[in-house]
């Protein structure tokens, strides 16, 4: 075998090595299925006590049931019922706030639905305690050590002025009077964005000081159905002055049930693939952080929360404490912008960039850049491959060049092995002076798939993680750059009105679209621009490595699939200018004909 032929097999299986692990450790999303009975778990079992994190119903009203008499689930709109509420309404979300509880418990994303139709319903990210899916910000007070004073809680019923509403423009302010000398203030203001500004207030009448610690939280009821991706985190997150970042499974920590860090500043809450909500005390401020899971029933509550030092209200004195509340989508120019607005430690990472952060970041912002000028991601995507060429150009042309130079002296390799046989010591000295003689890099033919796969895995990322990509159109019937080709062959790209996808088992790998089949012809392309292996087994493996990629490369993100088949189409241009330049013949058209001409059986004797 030539050292040609073993740095390409290498390459070849390295590649695809990359891509099964890559399948492996990603997975396919669990999507049917998969905690369908979160629901019915919010619920406690008839005959046994309120699971801790609910509540029972509002005042002179009775719990909903079903026909034999045992509770129901409250449906969205009756959970939102239980609570006189003032409305939440900005350029990006709408929603309310519970007066009962002084909760942040109902958002929705006005730029976000469901489906790429922009008549589905717009997501939902925050929602109350009894209904579905409970998941909800709250702040507030905790007495000091061996105090009894009364503090606003969950069944707290606090007083906003008439017809408040709140805007970017306009605050809202509750109060609520413990009746026994405290007095509790909270100023809630909004950007037009996601964020959150909560003013905690508390007057002292009495005539000695009270000791105060200031609390916010983030809790969601029940574990919610995740995409399951070993590449992605989904569940509690967070940044600490000591720890760093923190990135808790749901399933670890209804393990472990509790962390506790101590921090100055940071930020905590618990995340989406593309939406969170976090909580922020200020940057200065002192406090301890909790990461913790209850069990509810046959499911958990999660929650995060922060306790900050006490705070000492004096005789007639007043004292106060303020947080924040990041609650929306996860888009990369908002968050950033957070994070320096505001000296949020390490807010970025509120965005699962991966390990690769070095690479993953700096390539979406080069997209992103692009896209202002282009309008369309999927153009972006190309220009930035033509960019990573031409600044790789350099590396890529040597390796390209040695490969040409290899396949020049072929014909001197083959009078090698013919003239020294088994003797493989004097072989390979005698090939190195070759290579040396010609300048000649013989594991050259590695570089340019090796340059590749860094590029591969950050993109991958970029279109797997960040917002932008959802949803992003290309051309024609890529609606979403971040979701696999919706086409098929296997239906005659929707002509038969039959969905492969349904079928058990294999139904994903039976998606085949339009770009995979394309992205596995320009490969098929760069693969037939070399002759063929004279050894039966290489060159059966160089005839099937095409359609295993096309296939494997079927369930990626159409954006990916769009970037490989772009990449490799330059790699031809590329390649084939440069062996035209050095003298090689470019073997394609020859191979091409090979596959339609029949060969001739040599006349009897």
């Amino acid at each position: 075998m030539t050292s040609e032929n073993r740095n390409m097999i290498a390459a070849i299986v390295l590649s695809m090595a990359v891509l099964i692990a890559w399948q492996y450790f990603s997975g396919v999303p669990q999507m049917e299925q998969q905690r369908q009975q979160q629901q019915a778990a919010q619920q406690p079992a008839p005959g046994t006590a309120p699971a801790a994190g609910t509540e029972a119903p509002a005042p002179g009203t009775a719990a909903p049931t079903t026909a034999t008499g045992a509770p129901r689930a409250l449906t969205r709109a009756e959970a939102l019922a239980r609570s006189p509420r003032v409305a939440i309404d900005t350029p990006s979300v709408v929603g309310s706030i519970a007066l009962k509880g002084g909760r942040i418990d109902d958002l929705s994303l006005k730029g976000y639905h469901e489906t790429v139709d922009r008549s589905s319903p717009i997501i939902v990210l925050l929602s109350p305690s009894g209904g579905p899916n409970p998941f909800y910000a709250e702040f507030g007070w905790v007495p000091g050590a061996g105090a009894t004073v009364a503090v606003p809680g969950a069944d707290t019923l606090w007083t906003a002025p008439e017809g408040a509403r709140l805007t970017p423009d306009a605050p809202l302010v509750l109060t609520w009077d413990n009746g026994a000398g405290l007095t509790f203030r909270r100023t809630v203001t909004i950007d037009p964005n996601y964020m959150f500004h909560v003013v905690d207030e508390v007057e002292n009448t009495t005539a000695a000081p009270v000791a105060l610690h200031p609390y916010a939280l983030i809790s969601r009821h029940g574990t919610p159905h995740t995409l399951g991706y070993y590449i992605l985190h989904e569940g509690l997150i967070g940044v600490t002055s000591e720890g760093g970042l923190h990135e808790v499974k749901y399933s670890a920590i209804a393990e472990r049930q509790s962390e506790t860090f101590p921090s100055v500043g940071g930020w905590l809450g618990i995340t989406d693939k593309y939406w969170a909500a976090t909580v922020i005390p200020g940057a200065e401020e002192k406090v301890q952080v909790r990461f913790s899971a209850a069990q509810t029933g046959t499911d958990h509550t999660y929650q995060t929360d922060f306790l900050g030092d006490a705070v000492s209200v004096a005789p007639g004195a007043k004292a106060s404490t303020d947080g924040r509340l990041f609650a929306g989508a996860k888009v990369v120019q908002l968050v950033d912008g957070y994070q320096q607005q505001y000296n949020i430690d390490r807010f970025d990472r509120l965005i699962d960039w991966g390990w690769f952060y070095f690479i993953t970041k700096p390539l979406f912002l080069v997209i992103d850049w692009i896209y202002r000028f282009v309008g369309n991601f999927g153009v972006a995507i190309l220009v930035v491959t033509v960019m990573l060429k031409a600044v790789f150009f350099p590396l890529a042309n040597k390796s390209y060049a040695s490969m040409a130079k290899m396949k020049a002296v072929q014909p001197e390799i083959t009078a090698l092995r013919e003239r020294y046989g088994d003797d493989r010591v004097k072989l390979q000295q005698a090939m190195m002076e070759i290579y040396k003689k010609e300048k000649i890099n013989p594991v050259a033919g590695c570089l340019p798939i090796l340059i590749q796969i860094p590029v591969f895995f950050a993109l991958y990322k970029v279109l797997f993680v960040t917002i932008e990509m959802r949803h992003a159109p290309f051309f024609g019937w890529i609606h979403d750059l971040s979701a696999p080709d919706p086409t098929t062959i296997f239906n005659l790209f929707g002509i038969i009105p039959w969905d492969p996808a349904t079928v058990p088992v294999i139904g994903h790998f039976l998606m085949l679209g339009v770009w995979p089949i394309i992205m596995g012809c320009t490969m098929w392309a760069q693969m037939k621009l070399n002759p063929a292996p004279p050894d039966p087994t290489q060159k059966m493996i160089f005839d099937w490595m095409p359609l295993i990629f096309t296939f494997m490369l079927s369930s990626f993100a159409s954006g990916l699939v769009i970037y490989w088949a772009w990449n490799n189409t330059l790699s031809v241009l590329q390649q084939s200018i440069i062996m035209r330049k050095n003298g090689v013949k470019i073997e394609l058209w020859d191979n091409l004909k090979s596959m339609f001409v029949r060969k001739k059986k040599p006349k009897a004797g």
